[in-house]
């Protein structure tokens, strides 16, 4: 079967009886599941579940759920789903070109794709295709509500079909496609019918442009292509080339221009000096080049000099218009080529991952209005001056800031607050969300105290049963996080468990353990302050930057890092989105095993233990 697709609008489909859907950026694909099995099958006809053999896996764990409701026939897009409302499109082509199977068994336990269903075409062998886009929407939720399925789009769980939300509110939407970088809308007319093989104008993408202004440098004789720049380190660079979006006049005159003003010819290729500047808008830049690039307008009022790649990579990632970027080119570290637009860009690529973790958590900041060249500063009270859409929450008297979604962290980024401390729990909590181990060693120098540490409590936690992960702390030390269910256990329950586990570091190493409260009396060994985790403590966020000199990052790690050969310096900004997009997030599960920690009978074994004692 052909699927139905959308005509491309650059008009803003703002109409009555239309909805909204993000637009995911990955493969078109209709699934069949009858009982020959099931077909995944592309948009050209091409088998999809050999290369994403996840997805059947999936089916088939909730086999007995879907019996019922078969033959059915789900329209949707395979990705990999970087956020709520944007897939990694370069990530799924390197899936879709893999070969061996063993690399493809591999990524799909580690990086499971996920099918984004956005409608439903056979429904216990009946055609729900002739029925309204309105009526075959709810049918589609019904079904996922039968299934006990999430409603909401989400990376981080293991639900690898994911029902994709029609919005009624345009504007709501763009906010959040802006905000999370996503690939666009469609747009839908509630009474459009289904129209197999058709580009309806009943169905309209509209996409998320970013703009470039940027210089000609060739033009392709062959095939019309005019090929475009800017300049780094005061050198030409290439971006890719452009041929849609001119009117026939426009095309003429800078064929024109650029024969006219040639600096030499071959047989393919006019070339001209950087001269004629333009604004190209593209979706996304896909192995170094402008992907889907259209001609936009001429930038007659600027000079080449203006068009930088520094300019280029900031304007990569669109700001809603409510969000003024302040002095985006100042320098913020004095040994690192940081500058704030980095640091701006940084928290926005590693939002999904952090925002979670800073959600209805009372939030102290520390800003550094100077960069590293200033004083810093603690920062609880919300400032007069932050915008409505700034939550707070407000604690013995103290109106602290909740940064629950991603225009509050690019405020705050804007602000300099470069280092986020959170308490042990949520606004919603009466008791610890989790249990942190802060392992800080005396100087950088030892830093092998921490990972012995590390590995000594590792050892305890398997034992266990108990279920631990681990980050750096972005300074000198590491820190160990056991998720806790909500509402379920107490500050002195997790101090019997604590000080156990300060007591067991002591008795396997008293000459590198210590819970010594004076620093004269500590000497070069480890402090295992178990008192710290109690409530109204903090302690820094994953991926929150620390304000040292090689701008580290509190960095989640995979236990199988940890070991002698583990360097802190290598913990950084760059670093910690490189080491996402190639292996992931160490703390991917971390909300999944809050419900799963075994700590209950943990802790009455504790409990027995003293009244023993007693």
């Amino acid at each position: 079967m052909k699927p139905m697709l959308p005509s491309l609008t650059f008009e803003l489909p703002v109409r009555p009886d239309w909805v909204y859907e993000v637009k995911y950026d990955g493969f078109r694909a209709i699934l069949d599941w009858t009982s020959k099995g099931i077909e995944l099958t592309s948009r050209n006809g091409k088998t999809l579940l050999p290369q994403f053999p996840e997805i059947k896996e999936f089916l088939l764990k909730h086999e007995e759920q879907f019996k019922p409701y078969l033959p059915l026939r789900l329209d949707g897009e395979l990705v990999s789903l970087e956020n709520t409302h944007k897939a990694n499109f370069s990530a799924i082509q390197v899936r879709g070109r893999l070969k061996s199977e063993k690399k493809i068994n591999d990524q799909a336990t580690r990086f499971p794709c996920r099918l984004m269903v956005f409608d439903l075409l056979l429904l216990r062998g009946n055609p729900i295709s002739i029925q309204t886009f309105e009526k075959r929407k709810e049918e589609l939720r019904n079904l996922f509500i039968i299934m006990g399925f999430d409603l909401d789009s989400d990376p981080y769980n293991d639900q690898l079909l994911q029902f994709v939300n029609a919005y009624e509110d345009f504007n709501e939407l763009w906010e959040k496609i802006i905000l999370y970088d996503g690939e666009g809308i469609i747009a839908k007319y509630k009474k459009s019918q289904w129209e197999e093989g058709k580009r309806s104008i009943q169905w309209l993408k509209y996409k998320n442009w970013k703009y470039v202004s940027c210089f000609i440098t060739t033009y392709d004789k062959t095939n019309g292509y005019f090929y475009v720049g800017v300049y780094r380190d005061e050198k030409v660079y290439s971006i890719g080339q452009v041929l849609f979006g001119f009117k026939p006049e426009e095309k003429k005159a800078l064929q024109q221009t650029i024969k006219q003003n040639m600096i030499r010819e071959d047989a393919q290729f006019i070339y001209v000096e950087p001269a004629i500047c333009l604004e190209v808008k593209y979706l996304e830049l896909y192995d170094n080049q402008l992907r889907e690039p259209h001609f936009d307008r001429f930038r007659f009022e600027i000079e080449p000099s203006s068009c930088t790649y520094e300019r280029f990579i900031f304007a990569q990632k669109n700001l809603p218009a409510d969000l003024e970027i302040t002095h985006p080119d100042k320098p913020l570290w004095e040994k690192l080529a940081i500058q704030k637009a980095d640091y701006i860009l940084y928290l926005r690529e590693v939002s999904p991952y952090m925002l979670p973790f800073l959600k209805n958590r009372l939030l102290t900041v520390i800003r550094y209005p100077h960069g590293m060249f200033g004083e810093a500063f603690y920062q609880k009270n919300c400032p007069e001056y932050a915008p409505e859409f700034v939550q707070t929450f407000t604690s013995e008297g103290i109106d602290y800031i909740l940064c629950n979604n991603l225009k509050t962290l690019v405020w705050l980024g804007n602000q300099l607050a470069i280092e986020f401390h959170i308490p042990f729990q949520t606004t919603n909590s009466k008791g610890p969300s989790e249990i942190v181990f802060d392992l800080d060693p005396p100087s950088k120098d030892y830093f092998h105290l921490a990972i012995r540490a590390a590995l000594y409590i590792k050892e305890v936690l398997d034992q266990l049963n108990l279920i631990g992960f681990i980050k750096t702390s972005g300074n000198k030390g590491l820190q160990i996080y056991l998720p806790l269910p909500e509402n379920t256990y107490s500050y002195e329950d997790t101090r019997l468990f604590t000080s156990f586990i300060a007591d067991y570091l002591i008795s396997k190493d008293p000459d590198s353990f210590t819970i010594e409260r004076m620093k004269k009396n500590r000497g070069d060994r480890l402090y295992v302050d178990y008192v710290q985790h109690s409530e109204g403590k903090t302690i820094v966020a994953p991926y929150s930057m620390r304000g040292n000199e090689h701008g580290g990052v509190a960095t989640p790690l995979y236990w199988e890092e940890v070991d002698e050969s583990l360097q802190l310096i290598s913990f950084n900004m760059e670093n910690a989105l490189k080491r996402i997009r190639e292996q992931g997030d160490p703390f991917n599960d971390y909300f999944q095993t809050k419900q799963l920690q075994p700590f209950g009978p943990v802790l009455e074994f504790l409990k027995k233990g003293i009244v023993k004692k007693g």
